[in-house]
């Protein structure tokens, strides 16, 4: 029986609404990005897009804006086996990049049997940059999320840096990406 005019419109406009409603492939494959180095991998939250970054960085991420304020920023640091300083010496190197050296807040955890090192530091950030890491320019109330895991092939660093109501609205979503931390 052939189909009415009718019925192949409302057809269609039902498969056009199905298939409008669905992800496509993009947005699909961007919901389940894993990132990995060190022998570690994890998985990125969907709202942080890919950016291209420095030449040391393994991946950046940015990090949606929120409340008016500047998207932030994450960076991913791995230097291979022994390399990169220790969890000490880079905590104290994040919280150099803020005025007047805050003293960091530290917390360490295990997840999936990996040595994690957590850090918070709050203040006016000098944003360092460039190959001399010289100042971009004091960025006031701005917030640093830090993560040193302990990989089976060496430190990896993720630091996540912005304004205070970016990292703020940015917390749940560094915390999965941390939980979602595996060897792989």
């Amino acid at each position: 029986m052939p189909i009415h005019r009718p019925r192949r419109a409302a057809f269609a406009f039902v498969l056009a609404a199905l298939l409008g409603a669905l992800p496509g492939p993009d947005a699909r494959a961007q919901a389940a990005r894993p990132g990995k180095a060190g022998g570690v991998a994890w998985s990125v939250p969907p709202a942080w897009t890919e950016v291209p970054g420095g030449s040391m960085r393994v991946a950046t991420y940015r990090v949606p804006a929120a409340g008016g304020a500047e998207p932030g920023e994450v960076a991913v640091f791995f230097f291979g086996p022994g390399q990169g300083g220790s969890v000490d010496a880079n905590v104290e190197r994040w919280s150099s990049q803020f005025e007047g050296s805050p003293r960091a807040e530290r917390s360490e955890k295990r997840v999936s049997g990996l040595g994690v090192t957590l850090v918070r530091i709050a203040g006016t950030y000098l944003a360092p940059g460039g190959p001399m890491m010289q100042s971009q320019g004091a960025r006031p109330d701005y917030r640093l999320l830090g993560a040193i895991v302990e990989a089976p092939g060496g430190l990896v660093f993720f630091k996540l840096t912005g304004p205070a109501p970016t990292i703020a609205a940015a917390q749940a979503a560094f915390d999965a990406l941390v939980a979602s931390l595996a060897r792989g």
